[in-house]
């Protein structure tokens, strides 16, 4: 499970968990924060509930090609983000106040922003990511869901790294992809237009388009629908009602303000049957630097599909029910390393 993990991001590898899937490790991209400060996030959640049986392993820090300075320099031609993630102007009295780094030294650790704690472990530096991936699959060849929440640079490192890659894991489960959503952007509150800013892929846009057209089993894309599901106040009383690390600590530091976008994706890594609307529609990333939709994605029908893009299942809605359930059953009562045993 690939991740920009924070302080409240367990939820999908509980989720993950609690679906009796085995998670083989976890894997840290810079997307919402820089690499370095995720993996660490990684380790110190897993810590918080007694996971450190799951090992973490550090990705890339840098995208294939964008930077800070490249990104901000496209916003002032094409406009700002409302959501720029890692490529947020560098602030250290925002850092000094717990949040996670923005631009600046990549590798500088934020502890002010472990309101989980701050690990006593470190990443396995064994192997970086796109390598374990890489082993995983010819390990388990077909078994292997490979689940990305945040950057897609693992994977397309992995994808360059080995041909076989995609096509022995199971699938790609990712969260992002919007489409049709301009006008919302547009006409919407600033914080309707961040629900849509799609900074996955725009952190790096051409891994985007690596992994998106190579030759997984299956590619899913949780894109408009991982917006469709809000946690409430009433729900983090709920979860609250049996109290463990993880409740705790999700009720103190999940933000009410988004959807459950990475939860989405892991639930439909867990049950695709979830999903109660979707269609199959061929993908693309746009990699063009001179285009306002630089790292969004366009979709075709076969018959007007460019060469080289491949087909995806898309998902449009989900059961929100069952979704809330499963959320709350992997919040109530995680699985510890004593039942991984």
């Amino acid at each position: 499970m690939d991740n920009d993990w924070y302080t409240a991001g367990f939820v999908p590898y509980l989720i993950a968990l609690d679906g009796d899937v085995e998670i083989l490790g976890l894997a840290s991209d810079t997307a919402n924060s820089w690499q370095p400060q995720v993996a660490l996030h990684a380790v110190a959640t897993l810590e918080a509930g007694n996971l450190s049986c799951i090992p973490v392993y550090a990705g890339a820090t840098w995208p294939l090609i964008n930077t800070p300075l490249r990104f901000q320099a496209w916003e002032t031609i094409h406009g700002k983000l409302p959501w720029e993630g890692a490529f947020a102007p560098e602030n250290r009295t925002f850092e000094a106040e717990g949040n996670d780094p923005t631009s600046g030294n990549p590798n500088r650790i934020v502890k002010e922003a472990f309101k989980e704690g701050f690990p006593k472990g470190r990443p396995d530096n064994s192997t970086s990511a796109a390598n374990f991936m890489v082993e995983m699959v010819h390990k388990y060849p077909g078994q292997v869901s490979i689940y990305s929440a945040g950057a897609l640079t693992n994977i397309a490192l992995a994808v360059r790294m080995d041909p076989m890659f995609a096509s022995l894991a199971k699938d790609l489960v990712i969260m992002g992809g919007y489409v049709d959503l301009n006008m919302l952007e547009a006409t919407g509150s600033i914080m309707l237009a961040d629900y849509q800013s799609d900074i996955n892929l725009m952190i790096d846009p051409e891994a985007s388009k690596i992994a998106l057209t190579a030759d997984f089993p299956n590619i899913t894309i949780a894109g408009n629908v991982a917006n469709q599901v809000f946690p409430t106040e009433e729900f983090k009383k709920e979860v609250l009602s049996v109290p463990n690390p993880y409740s705790k600590l999700f009720d103190k530091y999940y933000d009410l303000s988004f959807p459950f976008w990475d939860e989405t994706a892991a639930a439909l890594m867990v049950d695709p049957t979830i999903s109660v609307n979707q269609t199959s529609v061929f993908l693309d990333v746009d990699t063009s630097y001179g285009s306002p939709n630089y790292g969004n994605i366009h979709v075709y029908q076969k018959a007007l599909a460019p060469q080289g893009i491949r087909e995806v299942n898309y998902v449009f809605e989900v059961d929100a029910d069952r979704l809330i359930q499963r959320i709350k059953h992997a919040l109530q009562y995680p699985k510890t390393c004593a039942d991984l045993q």
